[in-house]
């Protein structure tokens, strides 16, 4: 009977919640046709072009639709509640203040629909916005960090709703994208709010959805009405501006990591855009200069709603995972708040699965594009500055050491279970750092060129650090320090000193092999590409991949395949590549890799060079010898 009694308590609180989202539903429903067709009388229409989706004229300035729906909700609760037993986290005057400051994108959005609106005007409009709702309307981070100084809240909240603004402003590109994603956004800050016990404070989160849900029956693949800059850029402020409004006692979680889960999607989408078109208008300027185009942030059709559909070709499929995709974020920025004192091992296993699909996703493009930048940034060089870098290069490099050796020196006493103490690091710390450093220094590991290391250099330079450590620990013996009555931490510090500086010197080598990994995989989908399979998994081919993986930024062949006539080697994998077999099997091997070239990089007999040349020729494909000799000249 209590539990009965509970639930008709609850379902009488969350009354008004219902009444939000059914009103908010219903105006948006009836408004947006109207909206519609006053933008396709107005001339707001989308038509089609080569960064337009939509293949027939569409009317955009939608968003309006939803603004008013959501305003004219507002008031009517207002109207008809007040505040009785409601913390509604907006308070009646400063309600009506958002809903000023809101008008002022809104109106910008419906101008630049109507007739475009330079950039610039937009930005300072937008800066405007944001400056008025921290001075005007009190809302910013100081909510949920007391201590911030006004300036610096000023500045982040301007910030914080500029840069939400222009995310689902970019991520407006395809049907019921935008404000599905709004809504999904909006949901996951309303359930933080519930787990937080403020339901009250989730009125307006009610509406929000509601008139957005309205909406989508007309926006959601085949779209009959678009957002527009209209409705993005009010979805943006209204999604980044709900947090700092609903204040709660415990608002870090709420008030900042919610937020930035819900608004994942948008938020990664814009930083690659941001990154993509900054790269390329280095990587381009000459070529721009050309064309004309002169502006750094020139669009592109490279967001990730178009990457998905160049790979699914169905707007439904796109925005589908794209829904997946934030509600997986929202639904762990939730978990984390319901678990709160294990929210840090699920924040943990969220950010690592969001780094795998970031990486995946930029692979393709923004890292293949760094790529050639520090190519050409290494290759186009003038000899003066070439020899700056040089000059820099070994400072750079002891500065670098010194610092791993004291992450190393960190690492050990926390893998051995020693506090790291003020003391430690005044004594410890530099008698255990020093030694090793010096004897890099005596080992010629500063002399060496790491581009072109061997096996030896790692092994000497092993040696070094492990004289280092021996000569400190032999220190701390004879001093009678009670770091030398232990051999635990001088171990573990040779064992990580080792591995960081190791992999310091490999980085070179490990961001070559990667960017030729990025730009294989580029050019995998590339008909215009030519597709080399590789005879010999033995020196030469390495050599052959070196001299591929140099030229990788500007030329257009990779491996897609090793032949070997080692019967052993048959499916394994060296490097990423795989190894389909003898050259008997030249036929199959062709067919399945859809090869064009066949490079041989490998020492064979006469016979059986002619064997191979005429296999691999009998199936169509051209025939290449790579060789390193010597010869008298």
């Amino acid at each position: 009977m209590n539990k009965l009694a509970a639930l008709g308590e609850f379902a009488l609180k969350m009354l008004p919640h219902a009444a939000c989202f059914l009103t908010a539903f219903v105006l948006s429903l009836a408004l947006t046709p109207a909206v519609r067709e006053l933008a396709r009388k107005c001339g707001m229409v989308d038509k089609p072009s080569g960064r337009r989706i939509n293949k027939t004229p569409v009317p955009r300035g939608g968003g309006l639709a939803v603004f008013l729906a959501f305003i004219a909700t507002a008031g009517l609760f207002f109207f008809f509640m007040g505040h009785r037993d409601f913390t509604v986290g907006i308070r009646e005057g400063n309600f009506w203040r958002l809903a000023i400051v809101s008008s002022i994108l809104v109106v910008t959005g419906l101008v630049d629909d109507k007739f475009g609106m330079p950039p610039r005007v937009k930005l300072s409009l937008q800066i405007l916005a944001g400056l008025l709702t921290n001075l005007w309307l009190g809302i910013g981070f100081q909510s949920v960090f007391p201590s911030l100084p006004g300036w610096l809240d000023c500045a982040l909240t301007t910030f914080w709703i500029v840069g939400a603004v222009n995310a689902f402003n970019l991520i407006d590109g395809l049907d019921g994208l935008a404000s599905g994603l709004a809504a999904i956004a909006v949901a996951g800050m309303a359930g933080s709010l519930f787990f937080m016990r403020s339901p009250g404070a989730t009125v307006f989160h009610f509406a929000i959805v509601g008139a957005l849900f309205g909406f989508l029956r007309y926006n959601f693949h085949p779209a009959s009405v678009f957002l527009g800059d209209t409705g993005s850029m009010f979805l943006g402020y209204l999604v980044s501006t709900l947090p700092l409004v609903t204040r709660t006692g415990d608002s870090l979680l709420v008030g900042v990591g919610v937020p930035l889960l819900a608004m994942g999607v948008p938020i990664f989408d814009t930083s690659l855009a941001i990154v993509r078109r900054s790269v390329r208008a280095f990587l381009f300027r000459e070529e721009r200069k050309a064309e004309g185009q002169t502006r750094m942030m020139q669009p592109d059709v490279d967001h990730l709603h178009h990457r998905l559909l160049r790979k699914y070709a169905s707007q439904k499929k796109v925005a589908w995972a794209l829904y997946l995709l934030a509600g997986f974020l929202v639904l762990s920025g939730l978990g984390a708040v319901a678990l709160r004192d294990r929210a840090a091992g699920l924040f943990a296993v969220t950010f690592i699965v969001a780094v795998v699909v970031a990486v995946r996703d930029m692979s393709r493009v923004e890292l293949f594009d760094a790529g050639r930048l520090l190519d050409v940034v290494a290759h186009d060089a003038t000899p003066a500055t070439r020899r700056r870098r040089a000059a820099l290069l070994v400072p750079m490099l002891m500065i670098a050491d010194a610092a791993l050796l004291v992450a190393a020196w960190v690492l050990a006493r926390v893998f051995a279970g020693q506090p790291v103490t003020q003391q430690a690091l005044h004594t410890f710390m530099p008698l255990t750092v020093a030694p090793a450093f010096v004897a890099v220094v005596l080992f010629k590991g500063y002399s060496t060129v790491w581009g072109r290391a061997q096996i030896s250099n790692y092994l000497r330079l092993g040696a070094a650090v492990a004289v280092g450590t021996a000569a400190s620990f032999a220190g701390f013996t004879i001093g009678g320090y009670s770091q030398g009555r232990t051999v635990t931490v001088p171990l573990l510090f040779a064992a990580c000193a080792c591995a960081l500086l190791s992999l310091l010197r490999m980085t070179r080598m490990i961001l070559r092999d990667a960017f030729y990994a990025f730009s294989a995989r580029r050019l995998a989908d590339d008909p215009s590409t030519t597709r080399v399979l590789v005879y010999g998994a033995g020196l030469r081919y390495r050599a052959f991949r070196r001299e591929l993986v140099r030229d990788a930024a500007r030329g257009r062949r990779f491996i897609v395949g090793i032949v070997d006539d080692d019967v052993l080697l048959k499916g394994h994998v060296i490097g990423g590549v795989k190894i389909w077999g003898p050259h008997v099997d030249a036929s199959r091997i062709v067919s399945a890799t859809r090869a064009q070239e066949v490079v041989i990089a490998c020492n064979l007999t006469p016979e059986r060079r002619a064997a191979a040349i005429a296999a691999f020729k009998k199936c169509g494909v051209r025939v290449l010898e790579f060789s390193f000799s010597e010869r008298e000249v």
